[in-house]
């Protein structure tokens, strides 16, 4: 079980700084961002680049992408508001 958890944060941690890196590149070059919807649509992608990644549940993956919709989310919110709390990490 410990073994499996540990590679369930692993995976999330990964997956997660992907997906954030994507976020921003996209946000950089186009002022667009993916939704939730289309992170989560990349995963099967992701696992057959990235075999060790279907050694995971895949809903902590989807979990993990809906962690960083809501940060990012978060974040330009508190931006607009005028609140400068950092750009997710």
């Amino acid at each position: 079980q410990k073994e499996i958890i540990e590679k369930s944060f692993g995976c999330s941690r990964f997956v997660y700084n992907h997906m954030l890196a994507l976020q921003k590149e996209s946000y950089e070059k186009e002022g667009k961002s993916h939704s939730k919807y289309d992170l989560i649509k990349k995963l099967p992608s992701f696992k057959k680049e990235y075999e060790w990644l279907k050694e995971v549940d895949s809903t902590s993956l989807q979990a993990t992408i809906d962690d960083l919709d809501s940060a990012y989310k978060n974040f330009f919110r508190e931006f607009k508001k005028g609140n400068n709390q950092g750009f997710p990490k």
